[in-house]
């Protein structure tokens, strides 16, 4: 999956809860402590768990789970929908075929997948991959089970909006799924690291020497780069020429190619660069 010129998100908000301690010292990696059991007293019955999850569930923010262990999920899904009047888990599934097909049919608000399902290892990212085209307003959280630098960043790669350890920070679940549900990002400061550093890693912003290419560009075109370089979005840059946003990155498209540039801020600078030269 690659990343779209435009950049990871837009408008991208981070939430980095002051209590999410994911150790037990003031550093920032991940803690492997374990946790007591979520329920007590619930029968073996896959049957009897999905009744009680019938009867408790009547909030607003739909949850689907995707999770390899049967009674794991039933549970987890039992203990969201307790007490919580703004969440209700509507569908429990084991394996990525599964979980596929109950998104579809769901639609839920909040996906709610791990990265091990019942049919292999990773096949949760399946499950994740598949929501832009079968799921295009259910939000993502991933549940990795240790803090390894790939699992988070093909997560985020992914779509995910929100990265959940589940073992040491369960009771915050019910909390990260409303973050995400309200628009933002669930993240430690461990995951944005990670994040970062793979941004690094990537081909380099380029300042791009002003020469000859502006002379390949339509006057259209050329009127677009000028805008553009003075910050304009591509919405403003569309009432501004009187074309299409559709049209503009069209334009975009072409400007590129011709100047060998691969995004608006090495387009900006490469238009700054051409300006100072001209006054010079």
């Amino acid at each position: 999956m690659r990343f779209g010129r435009m950049g990871l998100w837009p408008d991208l908000r981070v939430i980095i809860d002051t209590n999410l301690n994911l150790t037990e010292s003031t550093n920032s990696t991940c803690s492997s402590s374990t946790v007591s059991p979520i329920l007590t007293g619930t029968s073996e019955g896959g049957s009897d768990i999905m009744s009680q999850l019938s009867e408790l569930s009547s909030g607003s923010v739909s949850v689907v789970i995707a999770d390899a262990d049967v009674m794991s999920a039933h549970l987890l899904a039992v203990e969201l929908a307790r007490g919580r009047q703004d969440i209700s888990v509507v569908g429990v599934s084991n394996d990525s075929v599964e979980a596929i097909r109950e998104l579809e049919k769901r639609q839920p608000d909040i996906a709610l997948i791990n990265t091990h399902l019942r049919d292999g290892q990773m096949t949760g990212y399946r499950v994740l991959q598949s929501l832009p085209v079968n799921c295009p307003k259910t939000a993502a959280i991933m549940m990795i089970p240790v803090c390894d630098r790939e699992l988070v960043v093909d997560a985020f790669r992914g779509g995910a909006r929100g990265i959940f350890y589940r073992i040491p920070a369960l009771k915050l679940l019910s909390k990260c799924i409303r973050t995400v549900h309200g628009g933002q990002i669930w993240a430690s400061n461990q995951d944005l690291i990670f994040l970062l550093g793979f941004l690094a890693q990537l081909k380099p912003l380029r300042v791009v020497k002003a020469g000859g290419g502006m002379r390949l560009l339509t006057p259209r075109e050329a009127e677009v780069v000028h805008l553009l370089a003075e910050g304009m979005s591509t919405r403003e840059l569309s009432q501004k020429v009187g074309v299409t946003e559709h049209t503009i990155r069209n334009y975009l498209s072409n400007i590129y190619d011709k100047l060998g540039v691969s995004t608006r801020v090495e387009l900006a600078l490469y238009a700054t660069a051409r300006e100072d030269m001209s006054s010079s």
